[in-house]
């Protein structure tokens, strides 16, 4: 790994006699290095690079989310000229005039994750964040029999993936009329955030039966919030990360919503790969939802590190 300007830079290349004779390169970018979710990104486009035989230099801010710094790296990326662009914007708005700018540069450009508000893709790849919200909250719902308190973590407002999780969420609610949301509060998608959120929340409520927390790192952090406090309640967050599994073995998490981090990391280059070889590729590639919970953990049971991408046909069934 080496820091250049204001980027992080982490470069897969993939040498030798077996490489395909364009040695197509990638540039992926990812919103920060804190969220396990985006290493599984990286993970999965990594592995993918490895199978097509071409090389992934993967962008990512110093600074979590930064605006800023993304498109400073779009600017890099535009000198550097690589064959593609792998796109997870730090806002779904805001990055609308450097999504402009690789349009007008002509590097095509598939948009994974977050979906960008504007600008020209070759695919958008990406899992349904409202039916990820639902499901996985209307597994809490169940598992509470309709009835009991309920704090949500919100991630950070006004992105897409916390606007729609928020709407699931808010949509398996109305099902319930017996469970009362005693609060909702942003936990910025990080750990620490939500453990401090959680401290003084349980100060203020001492009945708490259950958190719906818009991703793991969150849950996690209410988790021990509860354990400082000495306090029990059900928690389900959304990513389907590994910790997250871990959790849910030991039954301590009840479930996640599987964000497929991994494998959005390697469709995204497969589909960059595929449109550059002039192979054809759906418009949008939508993930199916699942909720990972003590009866099906065994099949999510596996760290990104030894993950391997689908073959073509397995995930888009073409």
């Amino acid at each position: 790994m080496k820091i250049i300007g204001n980027a992080i830079l982490l470069t897969f290349c993939v040498c030798g006699a077996a490489a395909h004779a364009d040695n197509e390169s990638i540039a992926l970018f990812t919103k920060n290095q804190t969220n396990p979710f985006f290493q599984s990104v990286r993970l999965g486009a990594q592995n993918a690079a490895q199978q097509m035989h071409v090389s992934v230099t993967s962008y990512v801010p110093t600074q979590a989310d930064s605006i800023p710094e993304q498109m400073s790296q779009i600017d890099d990326v535009i000198v550097k000229r690589p064959s593609a662009v792998v796109f997870i914007p730090v806002d779904f708005k805001a990055m609308g005039p450097g999504i402009a700018k690789l349009n007008a540069a002509k590097i095509p450009a598939v948009n994974i994750t977050d979906k960008a508000s504007s600008g020209d893709f070759v695919s958008f790849v990406g899992a349904s964040d409202y039916q990820l919200g639902l499901q996985t909250a209307r597994y809490l719902l169940k598992s509470l029999g309709g009835k009991g308190n309920v704090i949500i973590l919100e991630g950070v407002r006004g992105t897409s993936t916390s606007e729609e999780r928020m709407r699931g969420f808010h949509d398996a609610l109305k099902e319930a009329p017996g469970v009362k949301v005693l609060t909702s509060q942003p936990g910025n998608y990080q750990r620490m955030q939500a453990l401090q959120v959680m401290e003084n929340l349980l100060e203020t409520y001492p009945k708490v039966d259950g958190i719906l927390a818009a991703n793991d790192a969150m849950a996690i952090g209410a988790l021990d919030a509860l354990d400082g406090a000495n306090r029990k309640a059900q928690v389900v967050g959304i990513n389907g990360s590994k910790e997250a599994v871990d959790l849910i073995k030991q039954g301590k998490l009840l479930a996640s919503g599987d964000y497929s981090g991994f494998q959005q990391g390697c469709l995204g280059v497969m589909v960059a790969v595929r449109a550059l070889r002039k192979e054809p590729v759906p418009k949008e590639i939508s993930l199916k939802t699942d909720v990972v919970t003590s009866a099906n953990y065994q099949a999510f049971d596996v760290a990104p590190e030894k993950m391997t991408c689908p073959t073509w046909a397995q995930a888009v069934g073409q």
